[in-house]
């Protein structure tokens, strides 16, 4: 597959080993396994993934305006 152009910077496709700001929640070893399913299942995962990390959008949202004192 041929790295496809975004703007200036080219996308290979994969997610690098090489990112300094990796996240240490183990999200880049998920997509690393992932990336290695086939593509049924790679379809699934990334729904999977894509409703967990929603759920916790959410929930963090929630208890944000929990936390947050109202007007007086």
């Amino acid at each position: 597959m041929a790295p496809s152009s975004v703007g200036t910077a080219a996308y290979s496709g994969g997610v690098s080993e090489d990112t300094t700001s990796a996240p240490t929640d183990g999200l880049w070893s998920r997509l690393r396994l992932i990336e290695g399913q086939p593509l049924p299942a790679r379809a699934d995962a990334y729904a999977a993934l894509h409703d967990e990390l929603s759920r916790r959008l959410e929930s963090g949202s929630r208890l944000e305006q929990r936390e947050t004192p109202g007007p007086r």
